[in-house]
C-alpha cells in the first residue's frame, strides 16, 4: 500500500544522523520511534515480504498509529529505504559546508560520500542498509521509489553546486554528469557489498572500501577500449 507523503516527509531533507546529538529529550524520543519503525519493518518486510506486511501490521508491531507513522514517513517504500536515504540526506548536509579547495568537483564529491559514510556510526546502520537494498532488488515499488529519491537528491546536489560553488554556465552538463558517475560508482559497490557470501551482515568499512575501489575504476572506465572478441 502507498499513500500520499505528509509534508513532514516531502519538506527539504534533514539527516537525522547530523540532528541526533543537539535535539532535547522529546525529540530525542521522536528519532528512537522513526528508528524503531525502520528496523521493525525491515525485519517484517524481510520475513513476510514488503506485500505480504501490511502498514497496520508494521504500526501493531511498533505499537504506534498510523497518524505517527505518518509523521515520519510517506509510505511502506519511504520507511524501507530509509537507510540509505539518510546516508544521501547527510551526504547533502556535508555539502552545504564543504571547501572545494580548489579540485576537481568528481574529487570533491567522492570526498564528501567517503566523509558522509564515516559518520554513519549507528549501531546496526549497515545491516539494515543490507536489508534495505536486498529488499528492493526483489520489490519493484521500492526499487521505483529508490530512483525517484536518487534523481531528486541528485537534483538537490546539483542545486548546491551551483549556488556555493563558481562553476561554468548553469546549462553544463559536467557538474550533472560527475553527480551521475558518483552516484553509478556508489550503486556499483553497494551491489558488490550486499552480494558478498558469508554469515555476517557485513560492515560500514567494508562498504566504504569498495566504494573507493569503485571511485578508482572510474578514469579506467572512460578510457576503457574494447576489441572483437577472437572466436577462433
Amino acid at each position: 500500500m502507498t499513500t500520499q507523503p505528509s509534508p513532514a516527509a516531502t519538506a527539504a531533507p534533514v539527516s537525522p544522523i547530523a540532528l541526533a546529538d543537539r535535539l532535547p529529550l522529546r525529540e530525542r524520543k521522536k528519532l528512537r520511534t522513526r528508528q524503531a519503525l525502520i528496523d521493525t519493518a525491515l525485519e517484517l518486510f524481510t520475513e513476510r515480504g514488503f506485500d505480504g506486511t501490511t502498514l497496520d501490521d508494521l504500526c501493531e508491531a511498533v505499537e504506534v498509529s498510523k497518524r505517527t507513522f505518518f509523521r515520519n514517513f510517506g509510505s511502506k517504500e519511504d520507511v524501507a529505504t530509509a537507510p540509505l536515504h539518510d546516508l544521501w540526506t547527510a551526504f547533502l548536509d556535508d555539502l552545504e559546508s564543504r571547501d572545494p579547495g580548489g579540485r576537481p568537483v568528481l574529487e570533491m564529491l567522492q570526498d564528501a560520500l567517503l566523509a558522509t559514510l564515516d559518520r554513519m556510526t549507528a549501531e546496526g546502520w549497515a545491516r539494515r542498509v543490507r536489508l534495505s537494498h536486498r529488499l528492493a532488488e526483489k520489490t519493484p515499488s521500492m526499487d521505483a521509489h529508490g530512483l525517484h529519491f536518487c534523481d531528486r537528491t541528485s537534483r538537490a546536489a546539483l542545486a548546491i553546486l551551483h549556488r556555493r560553488l563558481i562553476l561554468a554556465d548553469p546549462h553544463d552538463l559536467r557538474p550533472r554528469l560527475a553527480l551521475d558517475m558518483l552516484v553509478a560508482a556508489f550503486h556499483r559497490a553497494l551491489e558488490t557489498w550486499t552480494s558478498q557470501p558469508g554469515p555476517g551482515p557485513g560492515t560500514r568499512a567494508e562498504l566504504a572500501a569498495h566504494v573507493r575501489d569503485a571511485f578508482t575504476a572510474i578514469p579506467g572506465a572512460l578510457t576503457l577500449t574494447a576489441g572483437v572478441r577472437d572466436e577462433t
